[in-house]
């Protein structure tokens, strides 16, 4: 007799419908598994003998052949344990065949029975259930997280014992409700009210935050570039229940955090200068998702810019420009979403203090050409807002004049990302930083005024055709904050200003 079990595979966000087929007969003890497994699969085989035994079922003397199709596609990991488990106990008439027909069965076995979390559950759970499969059995420990995706049911189960039960009936198995966790990257006590004075750079990321945009930071030592940086996610708007899922999908496959963790706050990555770029970007023997992707509907942060390895740095530019990362291996492609905002900061020379009031500069011309040459034209391109920041006086330190709260900044960033979602809700956007060339033209249209002092800027500051569409998403954001329908002249000047340190700088 043949038994058919559903389960599934990721490469990876997309999901592939797994068929585990087993035949089990009178014959000489034999266990074998086909189609295209890995070690870890193949190895699954003492796992399940092991664990079928322990948890009080009989399967002596048989000769069991399993085959996962389709054969083209690679099979990794331990999450077919359960599947094939489920099928050999359906074949030996322990499970009655009609009540596994409707389910789905992802779960790692211990040699004990025990039913262990796998990672990736909630992507695999939304794959299952746009190929239509409704009902799905799971790790007790990841139901919670599953449980998250509407119109399923998730059934946790802790051991093998107690799968073979609820599929018979014997015992009752409550479907997971819906609960959130607090996010993995949250940290409490940090506000925009801490930073004494620099409200130039605060109106900037104001602006980055209303609109998705990149932001580069440009300052001397000490003049709180990071400090006010790691503030951003405090004005960001929350994520809504698609955003939601979506990053938790990825954190999920990338098995980071509690394997019931539902992240509901926006990320906010800030990877190492000394990262490769395979953690960039994401890859290795399982193409795991790398930062770019762990920041998706967040932040990615690079402090020290230059101090990155510059080829590391270029790896970014076609993810800022397309939003996704596609990682190439022998058993396939993975593509990942990567739409995050870069946030980046830098020192002006090696030593910090060029153009600084405070303290004279040491470095030579060659030294300050050289360090602010480690950062390409083509990805300053696609920084949209580039701003300085200036160490501050004592005054300003010791003045007890309160800042504006981040509450009070991320009301007027929620408002305008309001009007962005409502006036994109066709194209499926959330912001103006994603706008394609032919939705610019539609929706930053700018008067005559506007457009002869951003043609003199054009030419000025030598900018490409790239960095003049940036300008004009930037000054729509700009006009979205002011609650304005149109662009006006001002917007396009103030937007003009954030692209101005190309000609000092670089």
């Amino acid at each position: 007799m043949i038994t058919n079990i559903t389960t599934l595979t990721l490469l990876g966000l997309e999901g592939h419908k797994i068929e585990i087929q087993i035949d089990v007969s009178n014959n000489l003890p034999k266990w074998e598994i086909v189609g295209l497994p890995d070690t870890s699969v193949k190895e699954s085989k003492e796992r399940v003998k092991t664990a079928i035994k322990n948890s009080g079922f009989e399967i002596r003397g048989k000769k069991i052949l399993i085959n996962l199709a389709p054969a083209e596609i690679k099979k990794e990991g331990a999450i077919f344990d359960l599947g094939i488990a489920v099928g050999i106990l359906v074949n030996l008439e322990y499970i009655k065949k009609e009540k596994i027909e409707e389910y789905a069965f992802l779960g790692e076995l211990s040699l004990d029975g025990k039913v262990n979390s796998i990672n990736g559950i909630l992507a695999m759970c939304i794959e299952l259930k746009r190929l239509g499969i409704k009902k799905i059995v799971i790790p007790k420990q990841s139901a919670e997280e599953a449980s998250i995706v509407k119109d399923i049911e998730i059934y946790g189960v802790e051991n093998l014992k107690q799968t073979v039960d609820f599929l018979n009936g014997d015992t009752k198995i409550e479907k997971m409700k819906i609960k959130t966790n607090e996010n993995i990257n949250e940290e409490d006590n940090i506000d925009y009210s801490d930073v004494r004075g620099q409200e130039n750079v605060k109106r900037a990321l104001e602006i980055a935050a209303a609109g998705g945009h990149n932001c580069l930071l440009i300052g001397s030592p000490g003049s709180g570039k990071t400090m006010i940086a790691r503030r951003l996610p405090t004005i960001l708007p929350e994520m809504n229940f698609e955003e939601i899922l979506e990053v938790t999908k990825i954190y999920s496959i990338a098995g980071i955090g509690r394997s019931n963790e539902i992240i509901n706050k926006r990320p906010f990555r800030s990877p190492h200068h000394t990262a490769s770029k395979i953690s960039i970007t994401g890859g290795g023997k399982n193409a795991k998702p790398g930062e770019i992707s762990l920041a998706h509907r967040g932040v990615l942060f690079l402090d020290e810019l230059p101090e990155f390895n510059k080829s590391t740095l270029e790896v970014l530019r076609g993810p800022l420009e397309d939003r996704k990362v596609l990682i190439s291996r022998i058993n396939g492609n993975y593509e990942y979403p990567s739409n995050f905002m870069l946030i980046a900061s830098m020192n002006p020379c090696p030593c910090g203090y060029y153009g600084s009031n405070e303290k004279e500069c040491t470095c030579s011309a060659n030294e300050i050409n050289r360090y602010m040459h480690k950062i390409s034209g083509p990805l300053l391109d696609r920084i949209d807002i580039q701003v300085e920041v200036h160490t501050i006086n004592y005054e300003k330190i010791t003045e007890n004049k309160k800042s504006e709260s981040s509450k009070d900044i991320q009301g007027r960033v929620k408002k305008a990302r309001k009007i962005q979602e409502e006036r994109y809700k066709e194209y499926k956007i959330y912001s103006n930083a994603e706008l394609t060339p032919k939705l610019i033209e539609k929706y930053c249209k700018i008067n005559t005024e506007s457009q002869e002092i951003l043609g003199k800027a054009f030419k000025r500051l030598n900018l490409s055709t790239r960095a003049y569409n940036r300008i004009l998403k930037v000054a729509r954001t700009i006009a979205d904050l002011k609650e304005r329908k149109d662009i006006e002249t001002e917007d396009i000047i103030e937007a003009i200003q954030y692209r101005s340190l190309d000609k000092k700088y670089f």
